[in-house]
Parts: structure tokens; sequence; C-alpha cells
């Protein structure tokens, strides 16, 4: 059963038309990447789910709830976590305030944040703008994992990081699959390492879906035609 449906979705910013069909379905416990060149409507396509940006035609569904005139906080507080691009920690707060300032009731609490991130652990008490880039990435996710999610979507959550740091985050979304019935939706540009965690895949080129079906059914020729440089 579909967790999250988009069909026909369109979107604009301001005259500026940025998504003109997206199809995209992900059923619950599945992990689906979401794929395509810089700039043809990935980042908007997660605006437009996590209701940061209204969707001008087609449909969002969560759940088998209508999305359209939801607002973020709503859609949020029905499930969906987001790790946005560029990490957007809370700076001048600590570890522990950035983590149970997202905190809802549920499984994930500070305890096992800190055992899937045990780097945080170590650095509870200290301000989230003197991490890492590796570390402050640990604590967006941890953040979103927080709230609880039944939707975890990971916005290009292992950009400019260090080759081991890169590995680390894999490593926690091949355990959050094994481990949980999160679905995930994933945006990142290493094929390889999306196909040790996908079950399907989403390819956008301008704005419009131009491929989506089983992650293994993905070939050389289409990676080519609309991944390539």
């Amino acid at each position: 059963m579909s967790l999250l449906k988009l069909a026909h979705v369109s979107a604009f910013y301001g005259p500026s038309q940025a998504l003109f069909d997206v199809h995209l379905d992900l059923a619950e416990g599945e992990v689906l990447a979401l794929m395509g060149r810089n700039g043809m409507g990935k980042s908007t396509t997660v605006k437009v789910i996590c209701r940061l940006l209204k969707n001008r035609g087609g449909s969002v569904l969560f759940d088998g709830q209508d999305l359209g005139h939801v607002p973020a906080h709503k859609a949020a507080r029905a499930g969906i976590g987001l790790v946005p691009e560029g990490r957007r920690c809370f700076a001048p707060l600590t570890v522990q305030e950035n983590l149970t300032a997202a905190a809802r009731n549920g499984a994930w609490d500070l305890a096992r944040v800190f055992e899937m991130f045990p780097r945080l652990g170590e650095r509870r008490g200290q301000i989230a703008a003197s991490l890492s880039g590796g570390e402050q990435q640990m604590l967006a996710i941890g953040r979103a994992l927080m709230t609880n999610p039944r939707l975890l979507i990971l916005d290009e959550a292992t950009e400019g990081l260090a080759p081991v740091i890169r590995q680390e985050i894999w490593a926690v979304i091949s355990r959050l699959k094994a481990e949980t019935g999160l679905a995930i939706l994933v945006i990142d540009k290493s094929l390889k390492e999306l196909g040790t965690v996908a079950d399907t895949g989403v390819i956008i080129e301008k704005g419009v879906t131009v491929w989506s079906g089983p992650f293994a059914t993905l070939d050389r020729a289409t990676t080519d035609r609309f991944l390539g440089v």
C-alpha cells in the first residue's frame, strides 16, 4: 500500500514553473531513490511533499490524506521527517537542545538516537556550530528521527562529506531500512551507494518524471541519458 503518492504534480516559484508532471509512489517500509541532474526538480519535489511549496496542479497523498491544503507543520505532525540539504542545524543550540526541540512521543528518543550516533552522545553539550560537517549531518538525521516520522526524507545527506563519513551515513540508512518500518526517500548522486539500499527509483528531468521502477531494473542507457554529465 502506498504511503506517499504524487500524481501529475506541478509547482511554481512565482511565475516560473519548476515542476510539470511529477509522479512518485512510495510504500511503507520501502526506500525510494529520487534522482536527476542538478536543477531538475528534486529538491522542489521535496519542498512540495513537505508543504514548504504548494503544488499548483496534481495531487500529493500521504497515507491517503490529500496534503494539498495542509501547512508544513501539520505535514510534519502527520509523520513526514525532513533532513534538508545543507543540514541547517540550530547553530546556537547544543546537540541535546537540537534533538529535544524536535521531539515527539514515540520509539525514537535521546537514548535511541545516541545509540545510533554515539558521537552525538559524546558531544551532547556542545553547540551545533562547533561540530564538524559530518557530526552536523548526524545531528540533522537524529533531529528528524526525534519527530518519530513514518517517512524520512534525506536530501543530499552525504553531499560535501569526507568519504569515511559518507560511509557512516550510508550504514545508518541501511540500518534504518533493516531495523525499522520507516519509508525513506533519499536524494543522492552515488548510484553505487543508492543501489545498496533503494528498492525503487524515480528520475526527474526538467520537472517531469521520465523513469520509475524497481532500482534493480535501472540500466546503463537510462543513467547515461538522464544522469550522465
